[in-house]
């Protein structure tokens, strides 16, 4: 799993930040929103969907992670 920030869309306003449940220990925003500590994320999508900018991408690679939304 991959979170990927469009360096040209955010504008690090904080929304996904504010909206993960995991917050701090995920999203570190300074100029730019950066998603860390991975491990910690549930896949809820919500700071993709609440991106006023479109910026996010939260990006399912392993195999399991596809099955377990289908």
């Amino acid at each position: 799993m991959r979170i990927v920030v469009d360096k040209d869309k955010c504008t690090g306003c904080g929304i996904c930040k504010e909206a993960c449940p995991k917050g701090a220990k995920i999203w570190d925003v300074k100029d730019k929103a950066m998603a860390t500590n991975l491990e910690f994320c549930h896949l809820c999508t919500i700071c993709a969907g609440k991106c006023p900018e479109q910026a996010i991408q939260v990006i399912r690679d392993d195999e399991h992670e596809k099955k377990d939304t289908e």
